[in-house]
């Protein structure tokens, strides 16, 4: 099997036109802070307060009409995937036998799957040799049970979103000891065999991004319960880092952070607790995909539209329809397709070329870092949504 040379050519008309799109909206800009490795503290389940209201909480959220960015990473990105298309060009593919494993089924991954697939048929793979699987309630179990399958079904390499680094280290030592390519998406695994490259979000700048939409919404003035679906995993603790960072030096202070585990009912179920016993809360910052829907379903609940601000993550289609109908001020948005679309190159490139080869064409693209490759970070607002919305059509996705 051979790479498609028509998709070769398509790869640069592809990103043009997503960059257009973009670039069609308004901007905000923003220094990107540094990376924090300090995990916060956690709280396990929404505390309660008897504190009296204060007046940031009858501030209103709608009186700040924030501007959003589509700036990703998708020029460089679209050379980067050029350059391994062009090494791999000639050569046979018939080998290489890839999978895309996510932490969750939520509507986030859809665009990581269209990306995962379209960049399959742009290097000419069947579908019998690209896997892609979303645990369907985000549990460890039905992600290691599928990893299983997979390894007995001949895969030569995976990326991955790990529900649990931690247990993941010794599995991903394992798979990589054995000649598999194991790429981290979404979420970095520092500490372990698969820390030398990562494809995915800055997740420390994209809390930054959320940290500042909060800090305009609310004045510089406030207080904001963060609810996530993990206290542990990298990307959580990189974009609580980020936030607080961003809000250091103002009036905001952060009196929550909660684990929701994963569970969208859940985390609907906390801020209506946070909600309830802390008047003075005016800003929740919701960090995994379903926490805003979540979020906004809580706040429409306790009749604190206008009065309670929320910034979110990523661009659920309920998300997207909050920000619209204006509950929810602004999400930070990642690019999934591209983490999809690049992350099978890569797989592909890792196979047939080699590692050392595959890394000499991926370095001139890493950030400072050294081993993050960025697939950008945007802010959606209610100004740029049909901007945002238009990006995502001309890749394919919605």
């Amino acid at each position: 099997m051979r790479i498609n040379r028509r998709a070769l050519a398509a790869i640069p008309a592809v990103a043009a036109l997503s960059l257009a799109a973009a670039c069609s909206s308004s901007s905000s800009t923003t220094s990107a802070p540094a990376a924090s490795s300090s995990a916060p503290a956690a709280s396990s389940a929404p505390a309660s307060s008897s504190a009296p209201a204060s007046s940031s909480a009858s501030s209103s959220a709608s009186a700040v009409a924030l501007s959003g960015s589509l700036g990703f990473n998708q020029s460089s990105l679209a050379k980067l995937d050029a350059a391994l298309a062009a090494a791999l060009k000639g050569k046979s593919l018939s080998a290489v036998n890839i999978a895309m494993v996510v932490n969750v089924a939520a509507d986030y991954w859809k665009a990581g799957q269209v990306g995962f697939l379209a960049g399959c048929k742009a290097l000419g793979l069947s579908s019998s040799k690209c896997t892609y699987f979303a645990p369907p309630t985000g549990k460890l179990t039905e992600q290691n049970s599928e990893l299983e399958t997979l390894r007995s079904q001949g895969i030569t390499g995976y990326s991955i979103s790990a529900i649990d680094p931690a247990s993941a280290k010794g599995t991903i030592a394992t798979d990589m000891s054995k000649g598999l390519f194991v790429l981290p998406i979404d979420s970095p695994l520092p500490g372990t065999a698969a820390q030398g490259l990562y494809l995915g979000t800055p997740n420390t700048t994209a809390g930054y991004q959320a940290g500042l939409a909060m800090k305009q919404l609310l004045h510089g003035t406030g207080k904001v319960a963060i609810l996530v679906g993990s206290l542990t995993a990298a990307n959580a603790t990189q974009r609580i880092a980020g936030f607080e960072q961003a809000i250091a030096g103002s009036n905001i202070t952060v009196v929550q952070k909660v684990n929701d585990n994963l569970s969208p009912s859940t985390a609907q179920s906390d801020a209506e607790t946070i909600l309830a016993n802390n008047p003075d809360v005016n800003g929740l910052y919701g960090v995994y995909s379903y926490d805003g829907p979540a979020l906004a379903t809580a706040v429409q609940s306790a009749h604190k539209v206008g009065s309670v601000s929320i910034v979110s993550d990523d661009s659920d289609t309920q998300t997207l329809g909050f920000i619209s109908s204006g509950v929810i001020g602004g999400t930070v948005v990642q690019m999934p397709y591209q983490q999809g679309f690049t992350g099978a190159y890569i797989l592909a490139a890792e196979k047939v070329l080699g590692s050392a080869a595959t890394t000499a064409i991926i370095k001139p693209y890493l950030s400072s870092d050294g081993y993050t490759l960025s697939s950008g970070v945007g802010l959606v607002t209610k100004s740029d949504l049909s901007s945002y919305n238009s990006l995502l059509s001309s890749l394919g996705i919605g």
